[in-house]
């Protein structure tokens, strides 16, 4: 069943927050000195990403 414009539009919007969110963590853990908390941004920007992916599949 296709999506009707809110649905695509508040898909559209989770999408570009994911992507936001990954993209400032990453730069988060490039900047953490502290190796557990460097790995938890790093963790969270890979499920940040995942779950991008996720949402686009929808698209498709």
């Amino acid at each position: 069943m296709p999506l009707n414009k809110q649905e695509l539009q508040n898909l559209r919007h989770l999408i570009g927050s994911h992507d936001t969110a990954s993209k400032k963590l990453e730069e988060y853990a490039q900047q953490c000195v502290d190796p557990q908390i460097k790995q938890m941004f790093q963790q969270s920007a890979q499920s940040a990403k995942a779950t991008k992916q996720k949402l686009m599949s929808f698209l498709q």
